[in-house]
């Protein structure tokens, strides 16, 4: 049976401090460095049913389960909870806000200890891998050494693969989801445009809009409008919206005429509600650096200490096809990997990670049901 987490808490925690920092993979220091994040089922007594999930672009720690006072469920509730192929009765399951956030983790938009006021463009440049060095520090303070595995879709998978690269003996298994291992030209375009339209709205102020008291709001609400039309398929948006203008329009103007238009200002909209533009401009930039099959030698760590490996796509995703997936399985199996891969059929496109599909919740369950019988 499948039933709700019921009401979770976020927690926070600091990692780093302004005397002992955060060091990126470019040199540069970050401290404090506080962690947002949720746990949900119950560490075992060997502490060897720990999985972990890695979100998205916009995610943040609240994965599953409803916070106080607040209707909308975490954003991967369709897949974690009791009964889910995440199954909190058998899992305990860790989500944390990504390094560069701004949802509880230090980010951007964080106070620069140095000078009292938020980061902005002081903000050290960041890397998949320093995304993940901080996810491994909040696994050593929860006292975790391996993980049963670790979940993510989008940038959440490039972070799984990431780790379980650079650190295989941390993970006994890695499930990588719509992602991609380097991004093509027209990923780094569709991220490029994003990023041109917020820092070229007249409220960035070259990143320091905190102080003046405005936000780039128009630039950040067509950047997601931009981008949600890449995580969706055309018959996505064809089956539920067509030609269909909105009520009342007898006539052409240039306002928002058709229902599609008026779903895509929705969709700019409410994520203001609850993203900050420097974010978007940060983690959007680590994702077109993303290429760690180009490093020499990135390989010989797995091939001395091999995991279990499940990549999936999905056959209408477009932003991350099932080449990108493909791609991953390469070079996997080039390393003496054991890799399952599946692709997925499914009407939503790149969105379909965060839907309940069936066949790609079975595959999950499955993977998950093998992983916990085989043990670490």
């Amino acid at each position: 049976m499948q039933e709700s987490l019921g009401v979770v808490e976020t927690q926070t925690v600091r990692l780093f401090t302004a005397d002992e920092p955060f060091t990126t993979t470019d040199g540069d220091t970050v401290g404090p460095v506080d962690v947002a994040f949720e746990t949900y089922g119950a560490l075992n007594e060997s502490k060897s049913n720990a999985i972990f999930i890695l979100h998205a672009l916009t995610g943040d720690a609240h994965a599953a389960g409803l916070h106080a006072g607040d209707t909308r469920p975490g954003w991967w509730d369709s897949i974690i909870g009791p009964g889910k192929p995440v199954d909190t009765n058998r899992f305990f399951v860790i989500c944390a806000n990504l390094l560069g956030g701004c949802q509880g983790t230090t980010g951007p938009s964080s106070a620069n200890p140095a000078t009292g006021e938020p980061y902005g463009l002081d903000f050290p440049m960041l890397s998949v891998t320093d995304l993940v060095n901080v996810h491994r520090a909040l696994l050593r303070h929860l006292g975790i050494g391996r993980l049963l595995a670790a979940i993510g879709g989008s940038l959440g998978g490039m972070q799984v693969l990431d780790w379980g690269l650079r650190h295989p003996e941390e993970l006994a298994n890695a499930i990588v989801v719509a992602a991609s291992s380097r991004l093509t030209a027209q990923n780094i375009a569709f991220s490029a445009v994003a990023r041109r339209a917020i820092m070229s709205d007249e409220n960035f102020k070259q990143g320091r809009y905190a102080l003046a008291g405005v936000s780039p709001d128009v630039g950040l609400a067509i950047a997601r409008m931009m981008a949600h039309i890449t995580y969706v398929s055309e018959d996505a948006l064809s089956g539920k919206f067509g030609r269909e203008l909105r009520p009342n329009k007898d006539k052409p103007g240039f306002g928002i005429d058709f229902q599609v238009e008026s779903y895509l200002a929705h969709q700019g909209e409410v994520f203001l509600e609850r993203f900050d533009a420097l974010s978007y401009v940060y983690l959007s930039r680590v994702m077109d650096y993303f290429d760690p099959f180009a490093e020499e030698g990135i390989t010989a760590a797995i091939e001395g200490s091999p995991l279990g490996w499940l990549v999936l796509s999905f056959d209408t995703d477009w932003r991350f096809g099932t080449g990108h997936s493909r791609r991953i399985v390469r070079w996997l199996e080039g390393a003496a990997q054991p890799v399952t891969f599946r692709e997925i059929p499914s009407p939503w496109g790149h969105d379909s990670f965060l839907l309940k599909v069936d066949r790609y919740h079975a595959t999950v369950r499955a993977f998950l049901d093998r992983a916990l019988e085989v043990g670490l």
